[in-house]
């Protein structure tokens, strides 16, 4: 009998806010899969441990959520004003693709770190003490973003006291800097505005058969959102895990709500592409400030909230927040009349803090209207990250 060889890539496996993911250095893959394709998606495939019918990718490195089935990849960039690209796949756990449409928020706070550590970033813009400014360019979304990375001693410091809902312990706080981040990139439909607002519009009536007309804001801010009213689909925006995913019936109903709101953001030609564009858009729905308990355990109360936003990512209610999503609720809370911040209380506003199911975030937006259009020009939040191993992933040769 033939045996096939493994081979080993250098890899490190790292958390960067809620999310958990293998980050590679492009030169350190194999060749055929330093370019995009079918080699490198198939061999981050196998290193994920997808697809899996099963769902718990025990042959490999995902943790059988949306928030552990993650690789980034990372080389020094050739942008001027930047230090590193940043690439980020999307890895479905119990299908063959991975989705490369949009940016991972949470592990943006790992790269900076990363790409310090790996060398990819000139060691002169890197102080022995202090705080280093990584000016990252993300890739998939043709955007940058600013960490700011915490140094000690010519290492990046890990340990700290700040915490994060979502993360049980306390590490250094990652400051991130999220640069002009509404999109500007191409709609797949040429009658859809690829502004803020694909639809022109803060607030949309977004036609979902068998759900009804929902009151919508559409959102290209980090990544694509669709924003609903919780009371409009009979939640009240307290909502953990459980009263979601184990509903079929509701994932079912988002899901229709994401392929219709796709198809009217102009991200998809045909509801049939929905089912491969998972990562995007995500879906959120909101409402006011009310007191619940979060997943730990933890009370939050509705006066130390701004509002209460549960999104979903890759067909399930997420445990925390989405990064990205969170850039997109500090952006939609900015500009006065979106759902977003009519639930937080209306006027303008350059912060809010909102519950999620794992307790509050803060994140920050810059919004600014000029000739009767609104743009905003950064939106910032802090994360942490740190490194959980380094060394070799071992893929089987094919």
């Amino acid at each position: 009998m033939t045996h096939k060889p493994q081979i080993k890539i250098p890899a490190t496996y790292m958390r960067g806010g809620t999310s958990k993911g293998v980050f590679f250095r492009l030169q350190d893959l194999p060749e055929a899969a330093q370019q995009p394709g079918a080699a490198r998606d198939q061999l981050l495939l196998r290193v994920i441990g997808s697809p899996d019918p099963y769902g718990k990718q025990i042959d490999g490195m995902g943790g059988a959520t949306s928030s552990t089935s993650k690789t980034v990849i990372l080389a020094k960039s050739t942008r001027p004003g930047h230090d590193v690209d940043y690439l980020f796949g999307q890895v479905s756990i119990d299908q063959a693709f991975i989705d490369w449409s949009g940016n991972c928020g949470n592990l943006s706070a790992a790269v900076g770190a990363f790409a310090i550590s790996g060398g990819l970033v000139d060691p002169a813009r890197v102080p022995r003490d202090g705080v280093a400014v990584v000016r990252v360019w993300q890739a998939n979304i043709g955007k940058t973003i600013i960490a700011h990375i915490p140094m000690t001693n010519g290492e990046v410091q890990e340990t700290g006291d700040f915490e994060l809902d979502g993360v049980t312990f306390p590490a250094t706080e990652v400051q991130l800097e999220f640069m002009d981040p509404a999109a500007e990139e191409e709609g797949a439909d040429a009658n859809v505005s690829n502004s803020m607002f694909p639809t022109g519009q803060p607030v949309d009536d977004l036609e979902v058969p068998g759900v009804g007309t929902l009151k919508a804001t559409m959102i290209n801010a980090g990544i694509p959102t669709i924003f609903i009213n919780a009371d409009a689909i009979g939640y009240t925006g307290t909502e953990l895990q459980d009263a979601i995913n184990s509903d079929a019936r509701a994932l079912a109903m988002f899901e229709t709500i994401r392929a219709h709101g796709a198809l009217r953001m102009g991200l998809i030609k045909d509801l049939s592409e929905a089912a491969t564009r998972q990562h995007t858009p995500k879906v959120a729905f909101v409402a006011p400030p009310k007191s619940y308990t979060a997943s730990s355990g933890k009370p939050v109360a509705a006066e130390d909230i701004d509002l209460l936003v549960r999104a979903l990512s890759m067909g399930k209610l997420h445990h925390a927040m989405m990064g990205t999503a969170a850039v997109a609720i500090g952006t939609a809370a900015a500009i006065p009349g979106t759902l977003v911040n009519l639930a937080a209380g209306g006027g303008e506003r350059g912060a809010v803090r909102f519950g999620h199911p794992s307790g509050t975030l803060r994140v920050g937006a810059e919004a600014v209207r000029r000739n009767g259009e609104w743009s905003v020009t950064k939106a910032v939040m802090s994360r942490s990250a740190r490194v959980l191993m380094e060394g070799w992933v071992r893929v089987p040769v094919n």
